[in-house]
């Protein structure tokens, strides 16, 4: 169904353009290209404004018989023209290449920042919605560093420098131009604020757009399955909709702003060249000054319309700067220590839980773990088992520090996760989880993910290990063979063996299996268990399973219920004892079951 952009963290709407202050940190590094190009902008607004200079001597001197003078008079302008192009090409140049620069490094910035988030980042924010902002707030933030400051910035120079000279030109006709300015100014205030509102309200729903589509999308063949399109594509469509709604008050919003600007403006300056003409037939001032003060008064208005056009964009930039500065501010609730202490090397494996409680930020009032105290010896192979929702998946999200328990502490080799790096304690684990992860890449990548510098020779020794050869060398290109996005062109228990091999390339001291073989054959299962028993050999492992004939070998089976442990032991003694484990082993071993 479709979503509110509400959904989105909350944040604090600005009420002006000075929002575009969050770049401030991303054109620093740039100060070289930003006074040049500066440079280069008052140069022309320099040289567009001594141009009527020239031509009210042409206009004041055509009719006098020095004709030198009148030469004189075009090659300057010529000279004029030529700097003008100049500075023109290269305030462009330097303006453009510092817009892609700064959008270039913001996209690495927000991509930096949102791949490091945990999981409870992505309970709030759809996928799509940061792609939104990496792609179309980033290309407003283009558009406004590349092209707009720049064009506003010379136009308030135009717009000053004209005024000075309109003044200097014609006093009298300078003031009533002044009178005029508050009556334009007034509406671009207040319309302005209104836009700015729209603008944002736009950009919203354009991220839960592309939000909506790529949920959609990856869930594609479910969608079919389950016959949802039309469900799927009405609130595709409803989101759009409202996007283009959004966006028509926005368009119409700012081309009342224009209309009412421009006209304002225009019909002001006609008003004071009606009484300029006058002043001309009563010999008040020259035609030449007229001319001059035409042409001032022509940069004016030009710089005023096209300010109004460009503060529509500043707004629309400010809004998008806002959720481009919410993205890179946000803070992770699980955050390395300031001073980490050094992972022990080399890495034991011993792993301790202790009055572990923990609640999903998503589900606060339930518990997913309750008090749990567990010791896991270094070399030890524990299986985790109990019924869906019992916390067993949740004891792999805990030991790999995607979230923080509120009470209690988890140790690796005696020293407190929250003590060390993430990165440096993530290298000690090997992970295969339960819906395995295929990169739109060949096989050999794929599997090479688990240790990037491994040789081609250790890749297809891995993959040997995990049962995956035999598939992958049918493959057209062998290992080579491009897997497709989410690994379309394999089944779901090759998927898993692919798995299983990054794991085994990893080489880590410590094993994390959550249901790697429940999308296997019996075959590939026998095969798989007998290279995980060899890759456990020396090795912590910690097995999450469902399926009790994958773990009756384990060094202990560990039962959970409620997020508690309620029984632990060896297969045997564990059916021996009774209870869950036993009720469990019997509703799968019973006439073969598996």
């Amino acid at each position: 169904m479709a979503r509110s952009p509400q959904n989105l963290p909350d944040r604090a709407p600005s009420k002006r353009v000075k929002a575009l202050a969050g770049l401030k940190p991303f054109l620093a590094p740039y100060r070289g290209l930003i006074i040049g190009a500066g440079a280069a902008l008052t140069l022309t607004a320099g040289v567009s404004l001594i141009l009527p200079l020239a031509v009210r001597r042409v206009v004041d001197n055509f009719n006098t018989d020095a004709a030198g003078l009148l030469d004189q008079y075009f090659t300057v302008a010529m000279v004029i023209a030529a700097a003008l192009a100049l500075g023109t090409g290269l305030r462009y140049y330097l303006v453009t290449r510092l817009g892609e620069r700064v959008v270039a490094d913001i996209r690495k910035a927000m991509f930096d920042r949102v791949l490091g988030q945990s999981p409870a980042f992505f309970e709030r924010v759809l996928t799509g919605e940061v792609l939104s902002r990496l792609t179309t707030d980033t290309t407003l933030i283009l558009s406004v560093i590349g092209s707009s400051v720049s064009v506003a910035l010379r136009n308030v120079l135009m717009l000053i420098g004209g005024m000075v000279a309109l003044f200097w030109t014609a006093p009298k006709l300078t003031g009533l131009v002044f009178l005029i300015v508050p009556v334009i100014v007034v509406p671009i205030v207040v319309m302005g604020r209104r836009l700015r509102v729209l603008s944002r309200d736009n950009q919203d729903w354009i991220a839960m757009s592309s939000g909506t589509a790529a949920e959609a999308l990856q869930a594609a063949q479910t969608v079919q399955a389950y016959t949802h399109e039309g469900r799927t594509r009405a609130a595709f469509a409803d989101v759009t909709e409202k996007s283009y709604a959004s966006a028509q008050a926005r368009i119409g919003t700012r081309a009342q702003m224009t209309v009412i600007v421009i006209f304002l403006v225009f019909a002001g300056i006609v008003g004071v060249l009606w009484m300029g003409a006058r002043d001309v037939r009563a010999g008040a001032m020259t035609p030449g000054e007229l001319v001059q003060f035409v042409i001032y008064a022509v940069m004016v208005a030009g710089a005023f319309g096209a300010l109004t056009e460009i503060w529509g964009e500043l707004q629309r930039a400010a809004g998008a700067t806002e959720r481009l500065v919410e993205l890179l501010e946000t803070q992770d609730p699980v955050q390395d220590p300031a001073l980490p202490l050094p992972l022990p090397k080399p890495v034991r494996g011993d792993i301790t839980f202790e009055g572990v409680r923990f609640a999903y930020p998503a589900r606060p009032e339930t518990s997913a773990l309750n008090g749990v105290d567990l010791q896991v010896r270094p070399g030890e192979t524990v299986a985790l088992v109990g019924p869906s929702g019992a916390g067993k998946t949740t004891i792999l999200q805990l030991l790999q520090r995607f979230y923080d328990p509120q009470a209690g502490r988890i140790l690796l080799d005696g020293i407190d996760l929250r003590q060390m790096a993430r990165a440096d304690f993530r290298r000690a684990f090997a992970l295969v989880p339960q819906d395995p992860v295929i990169f739109a890449a060949s096989a050999r990548e794929n599997i090479r993910f688990g240790r990037p510098e491994a040789t081609d020779a250790e890749v297809e020794a891995a993959a040997r290990a995990a049962a995956a050869d035999g598939f992958l060398s049918a493959l057209p290109e062998g290992y080579d063979t491009f897997l497709g996005e989410r690994g379309v062109m394999l089944s779901g228990g090759q998927k898993q063996r692919v798995a299983i091999a990054r794991a085994i390339l990893r080489d880590a001291p410590v094993l994390l299996l959550d249901e790697a073989t429940s999308a296997l054959d019996a075959e590939s299962e026998r095969a798989v268990q007998a290279a995980v028993e060899t890759l456990s050999q020396g090795r912590t492992v910690l097995v999450v399973a469902h399926r009790l004939a994958t773990v009756k070998r384990a060094d202990r089976i560990v039962v959970f219920e409620g997020g508690r442990i309620v029984a632990q032991g060896t297969h045997d003694a564990l059916v021996a004892e009774g209870g869950l484990y036993a009720r469990l082993a019997r509703l799968q071993f019973t006439d073969g079951q598996d």
